[in-house]
């Protein structure tokens, strides 16, 4: 097992000294504790983990501060740049040059930053003062190869914008689009409303599931790409949608599940999200991809559901919910991949009036995930599978797919 000189001190992986396999056998018992009823009805399967599970986060988080001073060879000395992970339940920072969970040349990208800013006397955001100019590198990168490079600031006016550009893209050539945000804002929340792009077309593109997904700075995208590709595939298998079914993605980020099941053979796909950017990408995707049997919405979920609940009819020749919760819709499945918190009772009720014969449940907090599973068992809905998968090898966190059908 490799060995980090940060463990420890960094909140990034709680792990890391438990050998790999154990891990998984305590995420197992773990999700086995949390739907007794289902193990005991042998219906978890067994976690799905990773062959190499290091330099796996595709998205790299680096807040910049203001650090002790720095002497270097051939330089005075001068006010340091401190970056690296934040110390588990506080903003102190732990100053890492390295990270064997982090992909390396988004790490490579977050130090040319730090370098480029003590070189061009670019002030680190101090967040007891609320002075200073860079507060975060949020770095993506793509299996293509390509890293979108996100800089937050304090403030609109970037000196010497396209030098920086420039210096950072000779430094670390993979990188494709630089990205300005501004976030004047005393705020744990990272990103600002305002952005502008500095370098490249705005976006990179990533493989996964034989498709090709176009990534924007704020648009939610799986961490880890090479788990989300086996979570994607467990997940589009078990719904079982065909040509003549249509699935709703609710929660669609930037349309990956959605497109997916097209791809597969799903008559039509409904995506639903309310990041109008990643909706921009889902639809780019569906175009760039050739699917033409997906659209996708810029709204809240739950309150498009209720309205598509409100709005559609059962039709008298379903056959009927022997618990007598209305007509099954037998050309209607539902994939769902809500935030940590879970979804929201009025998202689940309305689903409970759609009736479709299928909900397949994607959650990152199988314990919110629990207490919606019980909401649609109320609704007449009972669980047939679940697929553990470790998403986020030496942490603490497990993603769950729950397949429910009536």
């Amino acid at each position: 097992m490799p060995s980090c000189d940060a463990f420890g001190r960094c909140g990034a992986c709680q792990l890391l000294d438990v050998p790999y396999e154990e891990q998984l056998v305590s995420k197992q018992w773990r999700i086995e504790q949390l739907f007794p009823q289902a193990a005991r009805a042998q219906l978890i399967r067994p976690i799905l983990g990773m062959e190499n599970p290091f330099y796996y986060r595709n998205k790299v988080i680096a807040p910049y501060a203001p650090g002790g001073r720095r002497h270097r060879k051939g330089q005075g000395g001068g006010r340091g740049v401190v970056t690296g992970m934040y110390a588990s339940g506080s903003h102190r920072i732990v100053p890492t040059e390295g990270c064997l969970l982090e992909n390396r040349s988004a790490k490579r990208v977050t130090l040319a930053v730090r370098r480029l800013m003590e070189k061009r006397k670019i002030a680190p955001y101090d967040e007891k003062t609320g002075r200073g100019f860079l507060r975060h590198g949020v770095v993506r990168a793509g299996r293509t190869g390509e890293l979108l490079v996100t800089l937050v600031t304090n403030g609109d006016e970037f000196p010497s914008s396209r030098a920086f550009c420039r210096e950072l893209v000779r430094l670390v050539p993979e990188v494709t689009t630089v990205i300005q945000n501004v976030n004047r804002c005393q705020t744990n929340v990272i990103l600002g409303d305002e952005e502008r792009v500095l370098y490249g077309p705005g976006f990179i593109l990533d493989d996964l599931c034989g498709l090709r997904f176009r990534i924007s700075s704020s648009s939610f995208y799986q961490v880890n790409a090479v788990q989300a590709e086996v979570l994607y595939e467990e997940a589009v298998a078990l719904a079982q949608a065909g040509a003549q079914d249509a699935v709703i993605d609710a929660y669609c980020g930037t349309g990956t599940i959605g497109l997916v099941a097209a791809k597969r053979g799903a008559g039509q796909v409904i995506g639903v999200e309310a990041v109008p950017s990643a909706v921009t990408d889902a639809r780019q995707n569906a175009q760039h991809n050739g699917i033409s049997q997906a659209r996708f919405h810029c709204e809240d979920a739950t309150a498009f559901l209720q309205q598509l609940a409100a709005d559609r009819q059962v039709l008298s020749h379903r056959p009927e919910d022997p618990k007598g919760n209305g007509a099954v819709q037998e050309d209607l499945i539902v994939l769902m991949d809500p935030p940590r918190a879970g979804s929201t009772p009025e998202f689940l009720q309305g689903l409970g009036c759609l009736r479709p014969k299928r909900i397949v449940y994607i959650s990152c907090d199988p314990c919110t995930q629990r207490r919606d599973v019980a909401l649609l068992r109320e609704q007449g809905y009972g669980l047939r599978v679940i697929q553990p998968v470790d998403m986020f090898p030496h942490t603490e966190h497990i993603e769950n797919i729950a397949v429910l059908e009536p």
